[in-house]
């Protein structure tokens, strides 16, 4: 294979045995450093683990790794659990950082860690994952990162560095393979030029150009039709086409609203319907209602993906895409992380989306993810990238912000979890508060990890002694030891608090199989904005009360002590389907107790056996452990059983 400059840089420096950081954009060939290091290390009859941020991406890799590296790959993502032994192991980062920090010596013959993605260090909910990975990663263990552009991947090796102590190398590369060209559909017109565009699409009643300003709202906007875009492209050919929209109901409504186009001959139909079937067949899920519903678009050349379709379903539609038959995905931006799916022309449906707590205009680097899908590299000289343009809600000066801009910089998002403390607690003990020191949290006001007051730092240490405070109130830690209560809750991250309560007064011991599997979902819930409270019947009523009784006092007390990112309450939102499902009622049946996406309640159901699982794995009764096999054994079966799926 001919590798690019960048990518030389990298194999270079990996064969000397330095931990390497790649920055790249999007579509460039990283994945190609990584698939060098496996076969490097295969060859040397060494092991690799390759984490993601994504159970998709995770799949996607295992599938291709496997063809490649036949009987050579596994996968841990904490649902499923395939050749666990593998020379080369697919993970999800959770399940990396949870073998560090609770059995290390489960690596000792693994001497490279490869993380896709590395920026997700930057993300408020999971970042921490990543950057305790990081800081505990074993010393003969090696780091490929992969990440798109970084402006200060230089601080984050400096990082690195400072506490691992040997050589890590950063190969930037900023020039695309497949240059981008953007256009912008504005008041219903199309432009080429930003300039122009502003000039004719901001401009107002006096002839007044809003440069820093949206248009006002009393000027009445020509709308921006889809449909006359989607023609634009056609006639240019510039499909296949990835259109990119923040909701998942609005990329089955626009599939909708362009069922007005044919794009497909009458070969190309019969064989994407005869591959469609196939696949379905394949995955046992032709005879579902999705499937029906989505046929007639796969047959016109069109198809939405979201994460609330049935994952086999969405599988389905990604092998399709990449048989260029599909003219034009509607999506939302999950089909942009990292899954090799390229395309001639990238749509932006909106410009803006919900971060955290409010909506805003997109970021640099979300929007360069997405934007990056466009031009396919040796096929397509250019890439095309569509900005539907609305006046009203974002200013030229903001839109020349985000396309112009410098990606933002990664920033620590450290906030150890109750887990991660008590197993950091029975190695260190009180002088937990040293291992603040070797974050990123701590390194990055200086750049440089020395010391000085700096009140990010101790609104940091205050946060961990808060939670070390609070853990021993609550009887996990006594006179500076785990107590079993504590080694319990060390080995289910991100629901210590709730699930050790109950299994502390002896709770969990009385449930059933049913309320078993009620609890397990309840605990991993977290109701989208909007969804209403559902009518509860006795036994989730009851249980739902227990978890309140134990919660609400913690709550109280977390925010008495001042703990950022207080601990969740259960949410029973899903109760009735996951009774049902226990029952043996079919899926189709379950979801008419419920306003969520059939995606949606696959993943809880799987979410609710990851927990389960993390539960096998701490010191409880033969008993417990029996009920727990078998509640699993329940709910894993048919569209939930996801290692069925990655086999098919």
């Amino acid at each position: 294979m001919r590798y690019d400059p960048f990518q030389e840089k990298a194999i270079e420096a990996i064969d000397r045995g330095c931990s390497v950081i790649v920055c790249a954009p999007t579509g460039s060939g990283k994945t190609a450093i990584a698939e060098y290091t496996i076969e490097r290390c295969l060859e040397r009859g060494e092991k690799v683990i390759y984490t993601s941020p994504i159970k998709a991406l995770s799949n996607q890799k295992f599938r291709d790794f496997s063809k490649n590296y036949p009987d050579q790959v596994g996968i841990l993502t904490g649902d499923l659990t395939i050749n666990p032994d593998a020379p080369t192991l697919i993970m999800t980062t959770e399940i990396f950082r949870n073998k560090i920090l609770e059995m290390k010596s489960s690596l000792k013959n693994y001497t490279w860690i490869i993380f896709d993605e590395i920026h997700y260090l930057d993300d408020p909910e999971r970042g921490s994952v990543w950057e305790e990975s990081l800081i505990f990663l074993p010393d003969h263990m090696r780091i490929l990162g992969l990440s798109a552009t970084i402006p200060n991947v230089h601080e984050l090796a400096g990082w690195l560095r400072s506490i691992h102590r040997h050589d890590i190398q950063v190969i930037e590369e900023t020039k695309r393979p497949v240059p981008l060209h953007f256009f912008y559909q504005c008041q219903g017109k199309i432009y080429d030029d930003l300039k122009e565009m502003s000039r004719f699409g901001y401009q107002g009643g006096h002839g007044h150009i809003y440069g820093h300003q949206r248009l006002p709202k009393s000027v009445v906007l020509k709308p921006n039709r889809p449909d006359s875009l989607i023609r634009f492209l056609q006639q240019k050919n510039f499909l296949p086409c990835i259109y990119f929209t923040f909701s998942r109901r609005h990329t089955e409504y626009l599939a909708d609203e362009m069922r007005c186009f044919n794009f497909l001959n009458g070969d190309e139909k019969k064989e994407i319907t005869a591959l469609y079937d196939h696949l379905c067949r394949q995955f046992d899920i032709l005879q579902e209602p999705s499937t029906f519903d989505l046929r007639p678009f796969i047959e016109r050349g069109l198809a939405y993906h979201h994460a609330g379709m049935l994952p086999t379903l969405k599988e389905v539609v990604e092998r399709l895409f990449t048989t260029r038959l599909i003219k034009v995905i509607f999506t939302t931006e999950t089909f942009a992380l990292g899954v090799n799916m390229p395309a001639r022309s990238v749509i932006f449906n909106e410009l803006r989306k919900f971060y955290e707590y409010a909506f805003a205009i997109l970021k640099t680097r979300d929007f360069y993810q997405m934007a990056g899908r466009a031009g396919r590299r040796s096929v397509d000289e250019e890439g095309y990238v569509f900005c539907r343009v609305n006046p009203h809600e974002i200013s030229i000066e903001q839109l020349k912000t985000m396309i112009f801009s410098t990606p933002e910089k990664v920033t620590s998002r450290f906030n150890a979890s109750y887990a991660t403390i008590l197993n950091l607690y029975q190695k260190f003990s009180e002088k937990i508060y040293d291992v603040y020191s070797l974050s990123f949290h701590h390194f990055q006001p200086t750049g440089s990890g020395t010391e000085g007051r700096n009140p990010q730092r101790e609104r940091a240490i205050q946060n961990l002694r808060a939670k070390v405070n609070l853990l021993k109130k609550l009887g996990h830690i006594r006179k500076n030891q785990v107590t079993p209560k504590g080694i319990f809750a060390a080995t289910v991250y991100g629901y210590e608090l709730i699930l050790s309560e109950l299994f502390a007064r002896g709770i969990l011991e009385q449930l059933s199989v049913t309320q078993l599997g009620i609890l397990s979902i309840a605990v991993v819930y977290e109701p989208r904005r909007g969804m209403h409270r559902p009518v509860l019947d006795r036994q989730a009523k009851q249980l739902q009360n227990i978890t309140n009784d134990i919660l609400f006092p913690i709550l109280k007390m977390e925010k008495k002590m001042g703990v950022s990112a207080v601990t969740k309450l259960c949410g029973f939102h899903l109760s009735q389907a996951m009774e049902g499902w226990i029952k043996g009622k079919d899926f189709n049946h379950i979801l008419q107790y419920t306003q969520a996406d059939e995606g949606e309640v696959i993943r809880y159901l799987r979410m609710a056996i990851q927990v389960l699982r993390e539960t096998l794995d701490a010191p409880i009764s033969g008993v417990l452990k029996d009920k727990i096999h078998q509640t699993i054994h329940k709910i894993n079966r048919d569209v939930v059983d996801a290692e069925k799926q990655l086999r098919a």
